[in-house]
This record gives C-alpha cells, sequence and structure tokens, in this order.
C-alpha cells in the first residue's frame, strides 16, 4: 500500500530507484539527527536559563496544567504534521518540523529538571539517552535487515494510542498515578512505532518526503525517551 500525500512525489521509496531511495533514506536520518541535536541543545538551554524550576514547580502544583499542556501538545504536533505532510513549501516543511522540536524540548523540560535536581548522582538522563539510542539503533536494524513491512501495526498503534492517552486524561481528571507497568507500556509502543516508522520510510514514504518522515521518527524517539526517563526515575526512587 502507497502513502501519497497531497502535492507530494508520488514514488514511494520501495518503488525507486537505488540511488533516489538511498539518497532519500539517508536524507531522512540527517535531519532526524538535526531534530534530536536541536531538542538536546534547546532543553540545556531552557535548564541552564533558570526557568526550568518555576516551569516545574507549575506543572507539578497543578493536575490542570498538565492537561493544558497535554492538549496543547497534541494541537501543536497535528499543525507540525500537517505542515511537514502537506505543505508543498520546503520553508512550511521545515518549520513543521521545528514547530514539534521546540514543544518537545518544552514539555521535556520539568521531566528533565527533576531527574537532574531530585536524583543527583544517578546519571538518569545519560543512561535514558543511551538506552534510547541502543533501542532504536537496534530495532532500526530489524527493519534494514530484514526489510519486513511494518504497516500491519498501523491499526494496533492507533488502538494502544487512543488507549493510552485515555487513561492519561483519566488520571488527569481523577488524580490516580500510571504506575511503572504503563510507562513499560509506554515503552513497547514507542518501540512499535519506531518499527512502523523505520519501515515506512522503507517502503511507503514518497521520495522527497524525507521532512515528514524525520518527524514522524522523531516522534516516536522522544516518547521511548520520556518513558525510559520516567521508569529510570522509578527504579531510583526505590533504592
Amino acid at each position: 500500500m502507497s502513502y501519497q500525500y497531497q502535492e507530494m512525489p508520488v514514488t514511494v521509496a520501495a518503488e525507486a530507484t537505488e540511488s533516489e531511495r538511498i539518497g532519500f533514506i539517508k536524507l531522512t536520518y540527517a535531519h532526524l539527527g538535526g531534530a534530536i541535536l536541536l531538542f538536546v541543545a534547546l532543553s540545556a538551554a531552557i535548564r541552564a536559563s533558570g526557568v526550568a524550576e518555576s516551569m516545574t514547580a507549575s506543572m507539578l502544583g497543578s493536575r490542570g496544567s498538565w492537561g493544558v499542556v497535554l492538549l496543547l501538545f497534541i494541537g501543536v504536533g497535528w499543525v507540525a504534521e500537517y505542515w511537514a505532510k502537506h505543505s508543498t513549501s520546503t520553508a512550511m516543511q521545515y518549520a513543521g518540523l521545528t514547530l514539534y522540536t521546540v514543544a518537545e524540548a518544552i514539555i521535556f523540560v520539568p521531566l528533565l529538571y527533576i531527574a537532574e535536581t531530585f536524583y543527583p548522582g544517578e546519571n538518569i538522563i545519560a543512561t535514558a539517552g543511551l538506552i534510547t539510542a541502543i533501542v532504536f539503533a537496534g530495532l532500526t536494524g530489524v527493519v534494514f535487515i530484514t526489510k519486513k513491512d511494518f504497516s500491519f501495526m498501523r491499526g494496533a498503534l492507533a488502538a494502544m494510542t487512543m488507549g493510552a492517552l485515555a487513561l492519561i486524561v483519566a488520571s488527569l481528571v481523577f488524580g490516580f498515578s500510571l504506575g511503572i507497568v504503563f510507562c513499560a507500556a509506554m515503552v513497547v509502543l514507542a518501540s512499535g512505532y519506531i518499527l512502523y516508522y523505520t519501515s515506512k520510510v522503507l517502503h511507503h514514504y514518497p521520495i522527497g518526503s524525507h521532512v515528514a518522515a524525520a518527524l514522524a521518527l522523531f516522534s516516536a524517539v522522544a516518547l521511548l525517551l520520556w518513558y525510559v526517563l520516567r521508569i529510570l526515575m522509578h527504579l531510583a526512587s526505590k533504592r
């Protein structure tokens, strides 16, 4: 099955020449690397600016604040993805990827601040980054080596995502906490998205849609990092 985005090139990766496909893959992962570097730089700059403490206090002080952030984040993600996938303007596609990366950096700040402040000496952030990189590399290797098409996972991933969002909203409304089992399930979900989006890069994304492909992969990496951080913080709190 081919995914043809509005006014985007219709030659999908699986049907392209070898040189076109290799060029597309290189561009996709170069843009993913750029988004990750921008995310790291922005999150570090925000924490260094001194506003991280006030942001964290605001989030911890009100469940409603987390709800607003969640809704804004979903909205920003939708707009960014739409710009990246459907705009014929290269500038708008890059704006979508940049907007999403900035939003991720902002929403991660409280979690990173808590990891640094409340668990000093644990190296939680560095460990989470390393684990995320290893998992991403391993799953990417599985797709590239087997060349398996994981597009069949789309329905299951969508259903799991809706269920996870429902649980998150319910926890905000009713005040119960989502424990380590939920975090582990979200790591599995993020891993599924990595398999799914990586196989789309090999088989379904149109040549020329490397910005949209990079955004999709980055969203899965960020989701994985978030819940790896949560698990490591939970384990550190038990020691």
